[in-house]
């Protein structure tokens, strides 16, 4: 069972005193129709007023008991632990509600007149007994009910944010695999340049330390606006351009409208890295990379294609970490929400397409 002990008792929530107030005000309005009815049927006329003072009466003393009787339930809810001690405890419960009943309209009868004649104290009690026992426990039965919706709904709730924080958790951690993944091939490709072009290289360590600055930037962040992670982008495609001089054009198709988007932060490029690695680096005369993002109805889709030597199934059995992190990466973030495919483009080359829910950032166009 679960621990409510963190919740307010029973009697300090004022939600529940008056939804117990409302019902047996309900319940006394319900008994007043048919106790006066009844008493005109017998013959035995009873005015209004007499009738509503004895039947409010009545219900109303059962609202501080009710609340009691929550907070009984709450403290000793039955189940397969320790079942016997509390039946005790309940069925003491059920006679002191019988007793104090019982007290209550002895006391009260000289002013509220539910006997025309008040009989004697045991009287009183065995009544009590006989009207009030079975459903003291009716009541424990509805306060059970309430006790389980509650626990369930909480257990729920706690579910649901574990299940939030471990799936965050894990696109922290895929996230994380992409900033040494793209560091390692960024120092190898200015390891490269050192002996044959040592300006080139400096320069491409100039635009890694601005490009891991932006990284760090943005490292707790799973999703980011378009145009930010085109921006992104910028230093590492300058990065590859020293490295490959005028073998490599990139080139933009960018819809306006997609610039405002959400998407994955480091989501294109493990792409684009796949794209100039094995597509355009194998290839004696270079070739070109395309960008594109288009918005169609409420999905965006973006695409990275190039022309070099690269093939679709090449592409598929030799996943590495980028393409594999972005992958689960999309899973996580979107679930069946989003498309994911890779193809072969016609004349050479490999196309990888993504869609997204079209999701805006607070400042983006509506």
């Amino acid at each position: 069972m679960m621990d409510t002990r963190d919740e307010p008792p029973a009697l300090a929530r004022a939600w529940l005193w008056s939804v117990t107030w409302l019902w047996w005000t309900v319940d006394g309005l319900a008994t007043l129709g048919q106790y006066h009815f009844m008493q005109a049927t017998a013959g035995r006329p009873t005015a209004w007023e007499h009738a509503l003072l004895t039947s409010m009466a009545s219900a109303w003393l059962w609202v501080p008991l009710t609340l009691a009787i929550v907070w009984l339930t709450e403290r000793f809810p039955l189940g397969r632990e320790r079942l016997a001690s509390r039946l005790i405890a309940h069925g003491a419960g059920a006679l002191f509600v019988v007793s104090a009943r019982a007290g209550a309209v002895w006391i009260l009868d000289p002013w509220i007149g539910w006997y025309g004649s008040l009989p004697p104290f045991r009287v009183v009690l065995l009544q009590s007994l006989l009207n009030n026992f079975m459903l003291y426990w009716m009541i424990v039965g509805v306060a059970h009910a309430g006790l389980y919706a509650r626990r369930e709904r909480r257990r729920a709730t706690e579910a649901a944010q574990l299940s939030a924080q471990l799936a965050e958790a894990q696109l922290a951690a895929l996230k994380a695999q992409l900033h040494p993944h793209f560091l390692f091939n960024a120092l190898g490709s200015i390891s490269e340049l050192v002996h044959l072009d040592p300006d080139g290289a400096d320069r491409m360590l100039v635009k890694l330390s601005a490009l891991l600055r932006r990284a760090l930037n943005v490292a707790s962040t799973q999703e980011v606006t378009l145009a930010e992670e085109l921006s992104f982008l910028q230093p590492y495609l300058e990065i590859e351009q020293v490295r490959f001089a005028d073998r490599l054009t990139v080139r933009w198709d960018i819809d306006p409208q997609a610039r405002a988007a959400l998407v994955p932060h480091l989501a294109l490029q493990p792409l684009l890295e796949n794209a100039i690695v094995h597509g355009i680096a194998p290839r004696a005369g270079g070739g070109t990379v395309e960008v594109a993002a288009r918005v169609v109805g409420e999905r965006l889709v973006l695409a990275v294609r190039d022309d070099g030597v690269g093939s679709a199934a090449r592409v598929r059995a030799g996943v590495g970490v980028g393409l594999t992190n972005t992958r689960a990466r999309l899973e996580r973030l979107y679930g069946a929400a989003h498309r994911f495919a890779v193809g072969d483009v016609a004349g050479g080359g490999v196309a990888v397409e993504f869609e997204l829910p079209l999701r805006r950032s607070a400042g983006g166009a509506p």
